[in-house]
């Protein structure tokens, strides 16, 4: 089935990018759609609430031939490859809509095709919804470990998560939390997405009493031509903005984390990306860092795509013109979108290569620097917030004589 491709994909870097002059990073990270519909109607989700609707002209979930079409195409770039560990994270929409058996049965035709020598690490992301007893048992039993997404650990906090009848989600999914918490094993983490409403203390305190091994804040997507809630930018800068109300939310939770309320239980990701960037580790996390961008998305109809983010961005925008059932993984490998997230410095703007903490920064996350008719060679739309936070962090880092390895190592999460 042929993939959608976008009609006007803007000039960077689509039009100027040579994609011939660097060697590509194979994918190690494959996000494979389950299902393409969801139980929620999250205001802002930036999947059915962004610039892209292309999934309401995509089949609601994966059938069994994409399946094991999917399975042979990443089975084949880890053989060309020769690489020894992988993640598959099962996505949607909402993967549990189709029921536990959908999300084993594309684990299944994975593991089966993959060789002996490599490893398979499945996660699913999940709102918790569904995430019952026997539906967790399930997946435990499979070895898929399970991530949640959450505004925070309260009700309140998750106000703007709710169905499409608008009641709200949060007793599912506050259940399907401690159900994991009782199975450390199996829980991945969670997502957050930053509300600037809700008192991040507040916040970073109620999610670590939901006992996950890991945090991860994410900046909501937002870029110079629709930009996040509370930043009152239209236009690229080249001076960076003095308001910085993202850095102050995340310092604040920074300085909680940092100081006695820290927990070597549960990891921020974010924080420790940056504190690793500061020591010398190289990233691993698309937010901060020139690390190659290693993930690639395979849609319900078998369409290559770059992360789903870029939706945010404009209509077409993770497009590659690829699909499992013509193209391979390498195919994709040479596409401008996916060559640009992957050559490091090159693909940044004079700005941020001229930056300070640009090494640490690495422009912020890609789909930030969208501007309308230019493209991604921008500084982030958080510049100055991601400025504000790299600092205090390394400012931290310079106070403290030792730091212990759990505030900086290597990290697991979804």
């Amino acid at each position: 089935m042929p993939a959608r491709q976008a009609a006007g994909h803007p000039r960077w870097p689509h039009a100027v990018l040579d994609t011939t002059a660097h060697t590509p990073v194979p994918f190690r990270q494959f996000v494979l759609k389950v299902h393409g519909r969801c139980n929620l109607d999250c205001s802002y989700c930036y999947v059915y609430h962004a610039q892209d609707d292309s999934w309401r002209d995509r089949p609601a979930s994966a059938d069994a031939d994409l399946r094991r079409t999917t399975a042979r195409r990443i089975a084949e770039h880890v053989t060309t490859h020769g690489l020894r560990r992988i993640r598959i994270e099962l996505h949607g929409g909402e993967p549990l809509l189709g029921g536990p058996g959908l999300v084993l049965a594309y684990v299944d035709a994975v593991r089966a095709a993959v060789p002996d020598s490599c490893e398979v690490h499945a996660t699913v992301q999940t709102n918790g919804t569904l995430l019952t007893a026997s539906v967790l048992d399930r997946l435990a039993a499979s070895k898929v470990r399970v991530g949640l997404s959450l505004d925070g650990g309260r009700a309140a906090h998750n106000a703007r998560r709710t169905d499409h009848a608008g009641r709200p989600a949060w007793p599912a999914a506050h259940a399907a939390a401690r159900r994991l918490a009782r199975r450390p094993g199996t829980y991945a983490g969670i997502l957050c997405t930053v509300d600037l409403a809700a008192d991040p203390l507040g916040v970073y305190r109620s999610l670590v009493s939901l006992g996950p091994p890991g945090i991860d804040f994410l900046l909501p997507h937002g870029n110079w031509g629709t930009p996040p809630p509370g930043l009152g930018v239209s236009r690229p800068a080249r001076h960076r903005p003095a308001p910085a109300p993202y850095g102050d939310w995340l310092t604040t939770v920074f300085d909680a984390w940092w100081g006695t309320e820290g927990d070597e239980r549960v990891r921020v990701r974010l924080f420790h990306e940056i504190l690793a960037l500061l020591l010398g580790v190289p990233s691993t996390a698309e937010a901060v860092g020139l690390s190659p961008m290693a993930a690639v998305v395979v849609e319900t109809d078998g369409a290559i795509e770059q992360v789903d983010s870029l939706r945010s961005a404009y209509a077409g925008a993770p497009a590659t013109g690829r699909d499992v059932f013509r193209h391979t993984f390498d195919d994709a490998l040479r596409h401008p979108g996916v060559a640009a997230r992957q050559i490091g410095a090159r693909a940044l703007d004079a700005v941020c290569r001229g930056c300070p903490v640009g090494a640490v920064c690495g422009g912020g996350n890609y789909v930030h620097r969208y501007a309308p008719g230019s493209g991604f060679r921008h500084p982030s739309v958080y510049c100055a917030d991601l400025e504000r936070l790299i600092r205090h962090v390394a400012h931290a880092l310079a106070q403290q004589v030792s730091v212990p390895a759990w505030k900086y190592g290597p990290t697991s999460f979804v």
